[in-house]
């Protein structure tokens, strides 16, 4: 046994014996444990049940009470007496706690021998496993404490004093690259889980790739987790959004001299930016949170994560209850994005229902498994484009008169190239909720700022007489 991490043991506990009151402040920062020999366990742990029952802390009641359940040896508490109590606890603390978190890495690293032996467990259950391990052995290192009036305004104070300093009051967490989104959200906050919904063709996967490209055009990383289409189309809609080059153009090849000299350039660029694609399709939540940590560690760069989409993820299977399997990958995407202390953005589909409405505007109520996708989000937003079901009915009208033999149907609806679109806030844990115009440009699958004075409209919570909360719009708020 190691007889220098047995001396600073001694020289704790006797710190505690020497002057009681420091236990409590001593206890916060070790655990029973975080010692190495097992008397020393004991005594630590006894100690603070005699505390707990404001006994004194001596050698008499220590021996009277670790009779009744884990003897302990006269001469182990000599040896603890017969040491110096220490002034600078503080580094002997640190001191134990590091050896501590050592023999902790130790143990798993045999374990991590074991289990990769054990038949009948996948090695994506495994690194999970360690992982989560590596994680609480990491948070129990590290320790925690109340923080002080004083410290909490010093803090607050720096904060504000760094966004001043940014000559930016309106942007305090990730540039979405909109301007009526950033003023609404103050952009995307760090450990956010943002949840993207709509159905499909409303250009849930554009839309996301323009945030991504400012992130990106900001020398900030990128990863993305495309369960449902290649890297490559992914890219395509990128250089169409860049470029200004309709996608069926890129995707033919169909290109003159001009546009193939703007492609090069947008590729020689996005070459050398830090955007990362998972297309491999199948993906589990403990996967993904493989994946980013070991991507995060390696390039500190990445500042925004992003699924498409959450309907696709494998969790664990649950007798076939989906919705507790969503729960599952909802919280724990929560849980990595405050761990890697950056958003992520989880797209999702809405329920077929909506359809039958004659306002097809989505609501919280229309997100597949809803209840764990609106308690876990911080963000909700959702997608509406009008002239989608405005086409679509024209569609089937037409199809429905030619069926018909009627030769004298008119159409009514002109595809339009621009075609105005609307972010809904369904749900801001930290704001407003309301609706945001933009300009969706079908042909490169890009949306962008509308060009006007007016044009946000903010519910706020505001009581009422009652104590009961409504929702009151605020319409044609000047920006």
């Amino acid at each position: 046994m190691d007889s220098y991490t047995i001396e600073l043991e001694r020289a704790i506990i006797s710190t505690i014996l020497f002057d009681p009151s420091l236990l409590e402040e001593i206890s916060s920062q070790l655990r029973k444990e975080d010692f190495l020999h097992p008397a020393h366990q004991n005594i630590f742990s006894v100690l603070i049940e005699l505390d707990k029952q404001n006994l004194p802390l001596d050698e008499e009641f220590i021996l009277q009470k670790s009779s009744q359940k884990r003897p302990i040896d006269r001469e182990d508490i000599l040896d603890i007496k017969g040491t110096n109590p220490v002034a600078q606890k503080e580094n002997y603390i640190q001191e134990i706690k590091n050896r501590s978190v050592k023999r902790q890495l130790q143990k798993l690293s045999v374990r991590i021998k074991e289990e990769s032996q054990k038949e009948g467990k996948s090695a994506e259950d495994i690194l999970d496993n360690i992982e989560q391990e590596i994680y609480k052995i990491a948070q129990n290192s590290q320790g925690s404490d109340f923080r002080s009036a004083e410290e909490i305004v010093v803090g607050t104070l720096e904060w504000i004093q760094k966004m001043k300093e940014r000559g930016n009051s309106l942007i305090v967490g990730l540039d979405t690259g909109f301007v009526d989104l950033n003023r609404i959200t103050t952009g995307f906050g760090v450990g956010d889980l943002v949840v993207i919904a709509a159905r499909p063709g409303m250009g849930k996967t554009a839309f996301v790739l323009n945030i991504a490209q400012k992130v990106l055009d900001g020398n900030g990383g990128v990863a993305m987790f495309s369960l449902e289409m290649p890297a490559e189309q992914l890219m395509l809609r990128m250089f169409s959004a860049k470029t200004s080059i309709p996608l069926q153009n890129l995707r033919t090849g169909n290109l003159n001299d001009e546009e193939l000299s703007s492609l090069t350039d947008a590729a020689d660029g996005m070459s050398r930016k830090f955007l990362f694609v998972d297309d491999g399709g199948m993906l589990s939540i403990s996967a993904l949170r493989a994946k980013l940590r070991k991507l995060k560690s390696q390039h500190p760069q990445i500042r925004l994560a992003i699924i498409d989409y959450l309907q696709l993820m494998i969790g664990t299977p649950n007798s076939g209850q989906r919705y507790l399997e969503i729960s599952e990958i909802t919280r724990g995407l929560k849980m990595l994005a405050r761990e890697l202390e950056m958003p992520i953005i989880a797209l999702s589909q809405l329920n077929r229902s909506l359809e039958s409405r004659d306002d097809k505007r989505p609501m919280l109520s229309d997100l597949r498994e809803s209840g764990s996708i609106e308690q876990d989000a911080d963000l909700i937003l959702f997608i509406y484009r009008h002239d989608v079901y405005l086409e679509k009915e024209q569609k089937k009208q037409a199809k429905q008169a030619k069926k018909d033999g009627n030769k004298e149907f008119v159409p009514t609806y002109v595809p339009k190239s621009e075609e105005e679109a609307e972010i809904i806030i369904g749900k801001q844990r930290n704001g407003p909720i309301g609706t945001i115009k933009l300009t969706f440009h079908k042909a490169c699958t890009r949306f962008v700022d509308q060009n006007r004075e007016f044009g946000v409209s903010i519910q706020e919570q505001k009581p009422t007489k009652m104590g009961m909360s409504m929702n009151v719009e605020v319409p044609n708020m000047h920006l």
